[in-house]
């Protein structure tokens, strides 16, 4: 039935829906930036590019990035856990995508896996996703895509009470959403602006009282048949994060910021009910830091040279509840067993992240942008236990450059637009690589015919080379980094059409992907393992970074979206395959493989309505669905398909509060396989969630001098 009901509304789809951009409106009006890293109307972006409006984003009010992403682009698959969110995009897991703040690179990996809890859901202008490689622009990571957070420039004018007029003052705002589940979501920020000096302070708190989908234990994980385990699917957490953001204009033409934040976060754990389960006697915990400051000169019209620097921080714990023996390591060595006690932490790993971003845009004859810069990228890793050594360092320099040429007259829906870019990247264990990517747009009407072609580059992380853990279950389980490492480069191809008529339109994209030297987790023969590991753990099971010989992605996406000025209906449907040659070290030969995580069919699919019923109420109503058939690994069982719906209202109290509630999962179904085996979603069953938000603005109007500056400077800056 479940299979029957997915085909029938992947049928529907194909007839209507998109969930790409809901927007007031022409969507195709939205100015994108992540594609080439310069504007462009979404609409004459020369490389496709997929919008989730702010509009959009307050209707669905999802609950997290990952609920954001997961409801309302059939791309993407999760695969939440206490290491963080595991992101799977068009077939490629975390390590491929690029997760942009504002065009900056997140950083907190945990493991390989981004603790997505960064970012602050009720702090997002837009997301931008691009897919395939954009190593050209971007660098290493940019693989398989790259998603790109839009936050609210709340600095960049305040507005007085008419709306109109740019004023200096402060503004006040607060989110606050409770659900299902101890689940508790919150946000404050307070804007201020004098003259040329703005600032922006924002809190955000998460907290959730995790839930148990079952109380079996795989039998394969463990020694006994287990039905009363105390784990739980998703662990009780808390975290928050204090953010600051500074902007100095001293002249129009100039804008220099500095930002900071700290994030703190923990996860509580509770211990095995019974022998042979893993017992827990720590919780986790992580702390970060981010200092960042630039500066953007704008030299006229298109013409532009910006400077970013960040240094960010990521430390991983383990913060001990009871009395615990533990290893000992002095710069990765084993040392001696060591007692920690209720209070005390151990340091897992410290990463460190600094970068340098230097880059130009000008305009040249024969309507052509240039964009030109240079990065540094210095990666420092400390971790004892898990790094032989106990540290390791990576640095990478690059420089790139792109031309944007364009032949379309004013107005006219006739044109073709060209990108082509070239980088340029030096890493100090790995030499030196090209990375071409070529775009080409070709107009017609309301018709748009896309094409690229783009490379990959990416280098071995420290963790992939250094890597050293044991885990213990039933039996102990070694991870080995692999020093023979060699890089992963890839090749893509995409060809998409994009048609609108009247209220309709209709996105198709085809794609394909081939990673070359792909890296991967492989289980070795135990006897390949180092003398010394095997003496002191006895493993049960080794498993170590390798280079797969080759993988491929390849697939299709559809979206399609009907929008009138009070209702819009739309989805997406998402069709994959992977496969990759993986070399069994245990019978010594080739064997044909899926990539871990893979599911064929995914889709989305909603309706919404919203009607202004007086000048101080406004309601909005969304239902919303996806779905995904069985996601296929190579180890541990597959995850189960699943559906689910969800229904979401708004309602919009004058200018200054807006209550949003809903429920989410309304069928109520609930993933019940065991403990220590994949599951193909991790929702608890049906939840209910409200939130209410309270927005103040207050100021005064500028001084007429700096106002004739400012939009003088802004009328010579439009097109």
């Amino acid at each position: 039935m479940n299979r029957i009901l997915f085909m029938g509304v992947a049928f529907s789809l194909a007839l209507t829906c998109n969930a790409q951009t809901i927007l007031e409106g022409d969507s195709l009006q939205e100015v994108v930036v992540t594609g080439t890293g310069t504007q462009h109307l979404l609409k004459d972006a020369p490389v496709q590019t997929e919008v989730i409006s702010h509009r959009q984003l307050q209707q669905y009010a999802g609950r997290s990035i990952e609920d954001i992403l997961s409801g309302l682009t059939a791309s993407f698959d999760f695969n939440e856990n206490d290491m963080g969110s595991h992101l799977q995009m068009n077939g490629l897991g975390n390590s491929y995508v690029l997760i942009l703040i504002d065009g900056r690179r997140l950083h907190g990996d945990n493991g390989g896996e981004n603790d997505l809890s960064l970012i602050d859901p009720h702090n997002i202008e837009r997301i931008e996703i691009v897919k395939g490689a954009s190593s050209a622009l971007y660098g290493s990571d940019a693989i398989a895509g790259v998603i790109n957070i839009i936050t609210r420039k709340h600095h960049e004018r305040l507005r007085a009470a008419d709306g109109t007029s740019e004023v200096q003052g402060m503004m006040l705002e607060n989110t606050s959403r409770v659900g299902s589940y101890g689940d508790l979501r919150q946000h404050n920020g307070l804007a201020l602006s004098r003259g040329p000096l703005s600032s922006y302070t924002n809190f955000q708190l998460q907290h959730s009282d995790g839930w148990q989908n079952t109380q079996e234990e795989a039998i394969s994980q463990t020694e006994y048949h287990i039905t009363d385990s105390r784990n739980k699917t998703v662990n009780r957490h808390t975290n928050w994060q204090v953010a600051e953001h500074l902007t100095y204009q001293p002249v129009p033409q100039l804008e220099l910021y500095a930002d900071g934040s700290i994030y703190w976060k923990r996860i509580y754990r509770p211990s095995g009910h019974h022998p042979g389960v893993d017992v827990k006697t720590y919780d986790l915990q992580y702390d970060n830091n981010s200092v960042s400051v630039g500066g953007k000169w704008k030299l006229g019209g298109d013409n532009v040279i910006s400077l970013d620097a960040d240094w960010k921080r990521h430390a991983y714990n383990y913060a001990f509840t009871d009395t615990t023996l533990t290893d000992g390591y002095v710069n990765g060595r084993f040392t001696n067993y060591y007692p920690y006690f209720p209070g005390q932490k151990d340091l897992q790993s410290d990463q460190r992240l600094a970068d340098v971003s230097l880059k130009g845009v000008f305009s040249l004859p024969f309507n052509q942008r240039l964009s030109a810069g240079m990065d540094y990228r210095y990666d420092w890793l400390k971790a004892p236990m898990r790094v032989v050594g106990g540290k390791a360092t990576d640095n990478t320099e690059a420089l790139y450059v792109q031309d944007e040429w364009s032949h379309a007259e004013d107005g006219s829906s006739m044109g073709v637009y060209l990108t082509g870019g070239l980088r340029l990247t030096r890493n100090e264990g790995f030499g030196s690589r090209l990375t071409p990517k070529l775009s080409v747009m070709l107009k017609t009407g309301d018709l748009r015919l896309r094409a690229t072609w783009s490379q990959g580059y990416k280098t071995p992380t420290p963790k992939e080379l250094h890597y050293q853990y044991i885990r213990n279950m039933s039996g102990v389980y070694l991870y080995l980094g692999n020093t023979d490492l060699k890089p992963q480069t890839s090749n893509y191809f995409a060809v998409s059409g994009e048609y609108t008529v009247g209220k309709l339109t209709l996105t198709l994209s085809l794609y394909y992907n081939k990673v070359s030297d792909m890296i991967a987790l492989v289980t070795i023969p135990t006897r390949d393992a180092p003398g010394d590991l095997l003496a002191k753990y006895d493993p049960q099971r080794v498993r170590q970074y390798q280079n797969i010989e080759d993988a491929t992605t390849r697939g299709l996406d559809f979206t399609a979206r009907y929008q009138t000025r009070h209702f819009t209906l739309g989805g997406s449907y998402s069709y994959l395959d992977t496969e990759a040659n993986q070399y069994d070290t245990e019978d010594e030969v080739m064997r044909r493989v899926t990539i871990d995580g893979m599911a064929h069919h995914k889709a989305n699919w909603y309706a919404t309505w919203s009607h202004d019923f007086s000048r101080s109420y406004r309601l909005g109503i969304g239902l919303y669905g996806r779905a995904s058939t069985k996601r296929y690994y190579q180890i541990d069982g597959n995850g189960k398909g699943y559906h689910l719906w969800r229904i979401s209202t708004t309602h919009q109290l004058g200018k200054s509060f807006r209550f949003d509630a809903g429920i989410d999962n309304i069928l109520n179904y609930c993933d019940r396989t065991p403990h220590g085996l994949h599951l193909g979603t991790t929702t608890p069953g049906r939840t209910v969630y409200a939130s209410l938000v309270f927005r103040f603005n207050q100021g005064k109007k500028l001084t007429n001098n700096y106002k004739s500056n400012l939009n003088s400077h802004q009328n010579n800056e439009q097109d």
